[in-house]
């Protein structure tokens, strides 16, 4: 309100002071020197001008700007306030109409006043299969690419908790990893691999190389232990032992997960040399 007034006072003294300046008869230069630091860039000014430019230097140390007035050009818009008379148009019954349901109270949600709601009319598509996996995809040019870069090391055992490392897969891993085909023209040196799932071309790829790549199972609880054995040691638990696979995935994966995570190779034994064994 100040602030209002101080500049409404300040406008008409400048438009005063500015009616006495024209109502000034013009002065000889000669007569009258008026010789100022302020304006000795403009020496042609007229007196009249001088005079006005000498009182608007006395007023521009004033701002009517201040911190508590910055803001961002945003437009703001005030919250409607019912039941605040008929001018603001949400008065009395404050929008909701006269006597009902609706203006008395609240209903639960989709009810239709005893109709059958639209949840019941509509009909069911689908279901959901709660005995799903996701498995997260790596490709093997990916790996070669991270061997040629020197983060993975291709002479020990490669395992997700590696790829996690370095940086083949994301870390939201939900219940395990894919090997995929992608890239199997770059693999040209024997890697050993171990992943949840693994594709026929990959495989084959990989033992084409001289390589070997191991289907294992892990539960939640056994692949967090995998990817994060710190969190254990944090909480101050013990490793889980590996769990089993069901009874519908033991045609999926050749063995069980290893805790810790493993460093070397589980050997496959074929089945003329399981044979053959115990013969001699």
């Amino acid at each position: 309100m100040i602030r209002r007034r101080v500049s409404s006072l300040l406008s008409t003294s400048i438009l005063n002071n500015i009616a006495v300046v024209r109502s000034i008869p013009t002065l000889n230069h000669r007569a009258v020197p008026f010789q100022s630091l302020q304006f000795a860039q403009c020496p042609n000014s007229t007196p009249n001008e001088q005079i006005s430019s000498q009182f608007f230097m006395g007023i521009r140390s004033f701002s009517l700007l201040s911190l508590n007035d910055l803001r961002d050009k945003v437009p703001r818009k005030q919250k409607t306030r019912k039941g605040r008379g008929i001018g603001s148009g949400k008065g009395k019954t404050a929008g909701r109409g006269h006597k009902g349901q609706k203006a008395r109270g609240t209903m639960k949600f989709g009810f239709e006043g005893g109709q059958t709601p639209m949840r019941r009319r509509l009909p069911k598509r689908g279901f959901k299969n709660p005995f799903s996996l996701t498995f997260q995809p790596v490709g093997l040019g990916k790996i070669a690419y991270l061997i040629n870069a020197g983060k993975i090391d291709s002479h020990e055992l490669i395992t997700m908790k590696t790829l996690k490392d370095a940086g083949a897969i994301g870390k939201q891993i939900e219940d395990g990893v894919r090997l995929m085909g992608r890239g199997a023209e770059k693999i040209k040196w024997p890697i050993h691999l171990e992943v949840s799932r693994v594709t026929v071309r990959a495989k084959a790829a990989v033992e084409a190389a001289g390589g070997s790549v191991r289907r294992v199972h892990y539960n939640k609880l056994g692949l967090r232990a995998l990817l994060k054995p710190e969190w254990f040691e944090k909480k101050g638990r013990l490793l889980p032992r590996p769990a089993r696979p069901p009874p519908k995935l033991q045609d999926k994966v050749d063995s069980i997960g290893r805790l810790p995570a493993p460093t070397k190779p589980i050997p496959f034994f074929s089945e003329e040399g399981a044979a053959a064994s115990p013969s001699a």
